[in-house]
């Protein structure tokens, strides 16, 4: 959730530049100092989750753009941007893992335990 405050910064000092699939909002700031970049940031639609950021926008955040690659046609071979899923409902859990039952097919080279 975004602060009041980060609220009341974008609202004073910030210049909207778009959106993002997810709803989430980029801005520039609207007079940089001089002989120095404007800040760039982002309000999240939703949890503050930097995963969400799908990548055209990552580099215009991080001045490797100037402007976001939004433009860009996708290629066949692109995925659509997903968030990273670790400690939630779709992370991956291979099999075998406790959350998937504990039991997995044996492999040729399985681990045997030593006895005495």
């Amino acid at each position: 959730m975004t602060s009041l405050g980060t609220l009341l910064h974008t609202w004073v000092n910030g210049r909207l530049v778009g959106t993002d699939t997810k709803g989430n909002r980029y801005y520039i700031e609207r007079k940089a100092p001089k002989n120095q970049r404007a800040k760039r940031w982002v309000v999240f639609n939703g949890p503050t989750e930097a995963s969400t950021v799908p990548p055209e926008w990552h580099a215009w955040l991080h001045h490797t753009t100037d402007k976001p690659l939004t433009d860009m046609p996708r290629q066949a071979w692109q995925k659509a941007h997903e968030p990273n899923h670790t400690g939630t409902s779709g992370a991956y859990l291979p099999p075998g893992h406790d959350l998937k039952g504990g039991k997995r097919e044996r492999a040729a080279g399985d681990y045997e335990a030593w006895q005495p």
